[in-house]
């Protein structure tokens, strides 16, 4: 048996329903009944009979704050994806970040010690990832760097790998996947699937790039490192390196809008003024900070060169990957 955590967010759901297209059992966490209702849409828009793969889901409710829940949750089973996590940029998120990402993955391994589970893949992010190597790119000898100042997300994501390296240490074979951006269907209100609307929302941009990836590659890859039983290491999944105005206008250009403006960042180290004196009365603005204008507008080649050569699998090129997924989030707005 299988257990995938956070299986109602839009990476955990396409694991789940790749492990079942494979004839695999599969246990899935969830937190809120109000939430599996959209796994079956997400399934929809991956396979002509959602409802048919939903039925076969064992689901368990978890608490992760409580031992005994995660023991319940991996009672029988062999491996695990802990793909549970909170994302957030915002600081106000932070320590809720610490407990869920942290915290969770702490309770979640303890919960695994001296029981079946055999193998762990945890997700990650490129957030961690801090440094270039000798090419000036970003790989996986880019360690986190603790002088350097983080999102409290990138601190979270960093902490919960060391408790992944602790386990591994400890005997149980993981394996850590950091993916870029991922670029999938539904949850359009929360998390990544807010990608679309604040794309299409805002007229304005930044100078700098990030790395996106399909959430189906995400799910094929992790799946794969599992099977071939590659642990004890970590893989960037990543598609492309592109520009967030690059990435802006090939999805506002789908809809007929306009292209953004670049936002200078001289109006952006202003606004960090405005965020100290007003952040009280304007949560928002809060979000303007060093480390948020730093992740904007800065722009490092992050290689998937490891990943590649590991699996011999290459990545959906993200154009396809928009135009696959933007139709359904078109297809939601006409439904809504």
């Amino acid at each position: 048996m299988i257990l995938v955590t956070g299986a109602t967010g839009i990476l955990g759901s396409v694991i789940v329903l790749d492990l079942l297209k494979q004839g695999k059992t599969v246990r899935a966490s969830y937190r809120s009944e109000n939430r599996l209702q959209e796994v079956k849409k997400i399934f929809s828009y991956y396979t002509d009979t959602p409802a048919d793969f939903f039925d076969q889901i064992i689901w368990v409710k978890v608490d992760f704050e409580d031992i005994a829940s995660l023991e319940n949750a991996v009672d029988g089973v062999e491996e695990v994806y802990h793909c549970a996590a909170k994302v957030s940029f915002h600081p106000k998120d932070k320590l809720e970040m610490y407990e869920t990402n942290i915290e969770g993955t702490k309770q979640l391994l303890y919960a695994c010690q001296n029981s079946s589970v055999k193998k762990f893949c945890f997700v990650s992010s490129i957030a961690v990832l801090d440094g270039l190597n000798e090419d000036g790119i970003m790989d996986e000898s880019s360690d986190y760097n603790h002088k350097l100042e983080h999102s409290a997300y990138a601190k979270s994501k960093h902490f919960s790998e060391m408790e992944v390296w602790r386990a591994s240490a400890e005997g149980l074979k993981v394996v850590i996947v950091n993916p870029g951006v991922i670029i999938g269907s539904g949850n359009w209100k929360s998390s990544s699937g807010t990608l679309f609307g604040s794309l299409l929302k805002s007229p304005f941009s930044f100078s700098g790039s990030t790395a996106y990836v399909d959430v189906r590659d995400v799910s094929k890859m992790a799946i794969l490192l599992m099977e071939k039983e590659v642990f004890d290491q970590r893989f960037i999944l990543i598609s492309e390196n592109i520009k967030f105005e690059e990435m802006a206008n090939l999805v506002r250009s789908k809809f007929g809008l306009n292209k953004v403006k670049i936002i200078p960042n001289f109006i952006l180290k202003i606004g960090t003024i405005f965020a100290y004196l007003l952040g009280w009365l304007f949560p928002m603005l809060k979000m303007i900070n060093k480390r948020n204008i730093e992740a904007v507008s800065t722009s490092n080649i992050i290689s998937n060169k490891k990943i590649t050569h590991q699996l011999n699998e290459s990545f959906l090129p993200i154009s396809e990957s928009i135009d696959f997924h933007l139709n359904h989030y078109k297809k939601d707005l006409k439904k809504a």
